[in-house]
């Protein structure tokens, strides 16, 4: 069966490597960031670093997230830095992917022998709309 994204995925997992290969483990996230940055760039995939998404809650705008990166404005990348991927840094990306109404995500942890890849998909499901609240004192 051939998975949604499955090229770009491929590509934006090839770039990693190529990062995760040359610098190895043991530096902090922004630099793989920056040299993501670079490998993604050189290999012609358009990608947002540090790309601004609204959060929404009750139809309210509560915030804003900066996801690591968006790769074609439709694979979400977040990259990592630690000892070992938890059920929270999965979360996040899950939780990421709803934010901006999208359903793949690459996370990619640098710190670990060989780098470590794990793919998230979601399904898209509508954001919870409300007609917004006006607060009054009585």
């Amino acid at each position: 069966m051939k998975l949604e994204l499955e090229s770009l995925s491929e590509r934006v997992i090839g770039a990693a490597i190529a990062v995760h290969k040359e610098l190895g483990p043991g530096f902090l996230e922004s630099i793989y960031e920056n040299a993501l940055r670079v490998q993604l760039a050189e290999i012609g995939i358009e990608t947002e670093f540090q790309k601004e998404i609204p959060i929404h809650y009750h139809g309210v705008l509560v915030g804003i997230h900066r996801l690591d990166a968006l790769a074609a404005d439709e694979l979400v990348v977040e990259l990592k830095a630690i000892k070992a991927l938890e059920d929270i840094h999965f979360a996040q990306v899950r939780s990421y992917l709803r934010a901006a109404e999208l359903k793949h995500g690459l996370l990619f942890n640098f710190a670990t022998i060989p780098l470590t890849i794990k793919r998230v998909i979601v399904p898209i499901t509508p954001q919870y709309q409300t007609e917004p609240i006006t607060l009054s004192a009585t």
